[in-house]
């Protein structure tokens, strides 16, 4: 398993968490990369488990000192990324790492492992419908969300850029999806 790479990627609100979470539950071998962020924790989020609370400060002296395997910038001053350290105590492991990441960081991430990757690109079954789920979560401000389906839109045409497509329009339908797709690349030589 060390070595192997998952990649979820998907416009904000997509369902890819819920994916994420539920191969997770299946594979115990498989093990969540948790990614760093300048951004503050939203809801119920602790540092060191949705993702390492960095500083904007912090995040700029580890980029410069080449901890990062892949960052994004994805809004001014609100920066994400995987660092070196966390892909290293996973296969340390002897674990595969599962990523849930924006678009771009799953596109950097794949162009990284290359071969060793596989990279699934999770969309909503609209843009309405992924306002309606950003709306329902209510943990983001009007203003967020209108920026979320902006950049959505813009998410959506990197999809190409992906080894699948999953369309979360049912949820056990994207699980079984999603299940078969990871059960067949592990199981790779």
């Amino acid at each position: 398993m060390a070595g192997k790479v998952l990649i979820f990627s998907a416009p904000s609100g997509s369902g890819k968490s819920t994916i994420v979470n539920h191969i997770l539950g299946l594979h115990p071998d498989v093990e969540f990369s948790v990614s760093a962020t300048s951004r503050p924790p939203r809801g119920q989020e602790r540092d060191g488990r949705e993702y390492y609370f960095l500083s904007e400060e912090e995040f700029r002296r580890r980029i410069s000192a080449g901890e990062f395997v892949e960052y994004e910038e994805v809004y001014a001053g609100s920066f994400y990324g995987t660092l070196k350290s966390e892909v290293e105590r996973i296969w340390g492991k002897g674990h595969a790492i599962i990523f849930d990441v924006d678009v771009k960081g799953g596109v950097n991430l794949k162009k990284y492992f290359g071969g060793s990757a596989m990279s699934v690109f999770v969309q909503a079954p609209s843009v309405e419908e992924l306002r309606r789920r950003l709306e329902a979560r209510k943990t983001d401000s009007a203003e967020s969300i209108e920026r979320r389906i902006a950049k959505a839109r813009e998410e959506m045409t990197f999809a190409p850029q992906f080894d699948h497509i999953l369309v979360n329009d049912e949820l056990e339908k994207a699980f079984s999806e999603a299940e078969s797709l990871v059960s067949t690349f592990l199981r790779k030589p």
